[in-house]
């Protein structure tokens, strides 16, 4: 449950990192041709998956844990596209190799 809320907040500040005027955007996952078109849609969309995540992470933890695994999460995936976005190292095969090894950790560990 922890990777899929981990997953919806990685989507959702891509989606509205994409939205930004002043971000360098490179086209590497396909969909983001679709969001820089699209932007209201693109934010609409980046919203509803930010509030999904914290639902996740409300309904895994109570109130103040969740709270706060959230903020630091999204401060931290933030951090890593801003940073990382630019350079080109975020496409489909880091993304899935990283998120099927969490899955697999989270399973074997929980």
């Amino acid at each position: 449950m922890v990777t899929i809320a981990s997953l919806f907040v990685f989507l959702a500040f891509y989606t509205l990192y994409y939205t930004s005027k002043r971000a360098v955007l490179s086209y590497d996952l396909g969909f983001e041709k679709w969001m820089q078109k699209n932007p209201k849609q693109t934010k609409i969309t980046g919203l509803l998956l930010l509030t999904t995540a914290y639902f996740f992470w409300l309904f895994t933890e109570s109130l103040c844990c969740g709270t706060l695994l959230f903020f630091i999460q999204l401060m931290t995936i933030g951090s890593l596209i801003v940073i990382l976005t630019p350079l080109k190292k975020i496409n489909k095969i880091t993304l899935l190799i990283f998120f099927i090894t969490a899955i697999l950790l989270e399973i074997y560990y929980a």
